[in-house]
């Protein structure tokens, strides 16, 4: 879109920018001098960063600097429409320390139709979050999807549209302030590589709209598509093979014409359904950030950037975490600092260790899951070996000032192995072998497992796959009732005490076992995910108090470490130490803070384990156990019980 004033060309773009920019906000009088002070410093201050990002993407064209001018103005257009009360929400947080990496963060996450039937059912539980101690609420996507299979709701047909069976966008603006009145962050999934194909961009585009082709990756024939699949990875190969989906005008609604053939080829990454968006072209940037500020006006706090490393393709490469994606990612974080800077943007990056820490920075994502510490907590809990994992918070746990990681047992998702091969060479670990012994363990094939998972994708040739399942059903609370909440609630400590927010998939603090019923719905009978993502079990809850009950050990568990953990000024940000327990059957690291650090101590073995005296010598000799003030003497050595975890509150000896 060309603006009325078009944005010459020169060295001094940058200026003439700024210039065009403030005089059409003077022409603006829907908002007070204050406001319009307020945008324009915020524009003085990042507009170099939007132009380098912008400029590093689209280059310096003949319509580049218009490309500039339409981002700001996007920005300001979400600024006016802003609620008075989200923008004091960005005064009070522009200065202030970020609020997730206070040890009072504590995370939830639920599918709305699955935990509360609806948002007004969702709302009813709002006191109970309260309860569990929540300051950050995760719905998965909850936005309008086509009928059926809409994996998970992740092929979106309207951003702007929340699911009619769930509620509307009137009610998700108002459960968001509900929850900002309980000191929540609503977060919400921004869906960044792809729509469905019911969205209206996609509409048009079939239709053979040239304005809205240019969208989507779309071609007449197989020649570019046979190009691409070269080198880019097919992620659901049951769904369909490469990447490219033949689009046949029966399939989507529209009337052949001699200008549009049929077939056509279409990019989708993950499902046939699932269309993905072409960043190459400019005008799909504006759209998205638009969509983006749309919820970000709604009174989303954080936005959770699904799929973000697909989002750019480069012929001859695996399309994959390309240099243009943090490019565009610090364009949307500055789009996002002009008109919405209380909101954050989490990625989700599920990649190669060394490509995920690429992401988590100020001015891309200040939030960041942590897979490895994930997929690595799994993996001790089925070998009882700590070495992998402790080398992982020992060499990539670190994260940039100003960002911290999201810490969590599992998801929504299958699990997946994404330790590095490097790294596990090193400890003599083969990983392709090693990840067909955790794919048989979690599915029980293995001899002595206890786990009760379920297979994703799997192969039965290579023994590739990856796992589905609740944390209780992976642990085996099926059958071993007793090690297994143990289990459970070591998973959580490590969690909530390693440093980040601490992200809990709601069911799992009361035990909730896999659905024994998913594959009775057709829509989501292919789907093994939905093996663990039960709905709302009002059993369960009602015995979360009941001390004798598993749940009830669970809960008062989970409940008391987040108690613990707002109690201990050690766990703020997202410091750790490593620390050396001499066995490899026992995690140790540290959290310093001030004169004192925290040691944390957790037994991944059946068996009780043993840390010496002269291991814990660097430390004086007396202890404070956290939860209980209990005195602690080191010089005797820790003994953990099967399963155990100890926070040990220790001053070292010099």
């Amino acid at each position: 879109m060309q603006h009325e004033n078009s944005i010459p060309q020169g060295l001094d773009g940058q200026e003439q920018v700024l210039q065009f920019v403030r005089e059409h906000l003077l022409r603006d009088t829907r908002v007070d001098p204050e406001d319009r002070a307020v945008f324009t410093g915020r524009l003085t201050t990042h507009v170099h960063r939007l132009v380098t990002s912008l400029y590093a993407v689209y280059g310096s064209g003949p319509g580049f600097w218009d490309t500039v001018a339409q981002a700001v103005l996007t920005a300001w257009e979400a600024f006016v429409a802003r609620p008075r009360d989200l923008k004091d929400l960005d005064r009070r947080r522009e200065d202030a320390q970020p609020w997730f990496t206070s040890r009072d963060a504590v995370g939830g996450v639920c599918y709305v139709d699955r935990f509360g039937g609806d948002l007004a059912g969702l709302r009813e539980r709002i006191p109970y979050f309260r309860e569990l101690g929540l300051t950050y609420l995760h719905l998965m996507p909850l936005y309008k999807a086509p009928e059926g299979n809409s994996d998970g709701g992740y092929a979106v047909s309207s951003y702007r549209h929340v699911d009619p069976a769930l509620g509307t966008m009137a009610e998700l603006a108002e459960f968001a302030a509900l929850l900002r009145a309980q000191g929540i962050a609503l977060v919400l999934d921004f869906v960044f590589n792809h729509t469905s194909n019911e969205h209206a961009w996609a509409r048009a585009a079939a239709a053979g709209d040239p304005f809205y082709e240019r969208f989507y990756w779309i071609y007449p024939d197989r020649t570019m598509p046979d190009e691409f699949e070269l080198t880019a990875r097919e992620i659901f190969p049951d769904d369909h093979p490469g990447v490219f989906t033949r689009v046949d005008s029966t399939e989507v609604g529209r009337t052949l014409s001699p200008l549009h053939p049929d077939p056509r080829w279409v990019w989708t990454t993950f499902h046939r359904f699932q269309w993905d968006l072409n960043y190459s072209n400019p005008h799909v940037f504006h759209a998205m950030a638009a969509e983006m500020l749309f919820l970000a006006n709604h009174g989303a706090q954080v936005l959770r950037l699904d799929a973000v490393a697909f989002i750019w393709k480069q012929l001859g490469t695996s399309c994959e975490s390309q240099p243009q994606v943090h490019d565009l990612l610090r364009a949307f974080n500055v789009v996002m600092a002009l008109a919405a800077p209380a909101v954050e943007f989490k990625s989700e990056a599920i990649v190669h260790p060394d490509e995920v820490i690429r992401y988590i920075q100020p001015d891309q994502c200040a939030l960041s899951y942590n897979p490895l510490q994930m997929a690595l907590t799994w993996d001790a809990l089925a070998t009882r070996d700590v070495r992998m994992l402790s080398a992982a918070l020992a060499e990539r746990h670190a994260t940039p000032e100003g960002t911290a990681w999201v810490n969590y047992v599992r998801s929504h998702d299958d699990i997946g192995w994404t330790f590095s091969d490097e790294d596990a060479a090193r400890l003599g670990i083969a990983g392709h072998d090693h990840r067909r012994f955790l794919n048989a363990f979690y599915t029980g094939r293995h001899p002595g497992s206890f786990a009760h998972g379920v297979a994703f994708q799997d192969n039965p040739r290579t023994g590739d796959c990856r796992i589905c399942g609740t944390t209780a059903s992976l642990l085996g609370l099926e059958t071993e009732l007793g090690p297994a909440v143990d289990r459970i609630l070591l998973a959580y400590s490590l969690a909530m005490s390693t440093g980040g927010l601490p992200l809990i998939y709601l069911g799992d603090e009361v035990g909730q076992l896999n659905d024994a019923h998913w594959q009775e719905n057709p829509d989501n009978a292919h789907d093994a995910r939905w093996v663990h993502r039960p709905l709302y079990s009002e059993a369960d809850y009602e015995r979360r108090h009941d001390l004798f009950s598993v749940q009830g050990r669970i809960f008062g568990g989970i409940r008391g470490m987040i108690t613990v953990r707002r109690s201990t000024p050690e766990f703020d940000g997202t410091t750790l130490i490593p620390f050396d327990t001499h066995n490899d059957h026992v995690l140790g690291y540290q959290r310093p803070g001030g004169h004192s650090v925290v040691l944390c101590l957790a037994n991944v073995s059946d068996w009780s384990q043993f840390v010496t005296g002269e291991t814990l010598s660097g430390f004086l000799p007396t202890a404070t156990s956290l939860g209980d003030d209990e005195r602690v003497d080191l010089r005797a050595g820790i003994l953990l019980e099967a399963h155990g975890f100890r926070w040990l509150r220790v001053l070292p000896a010099v």
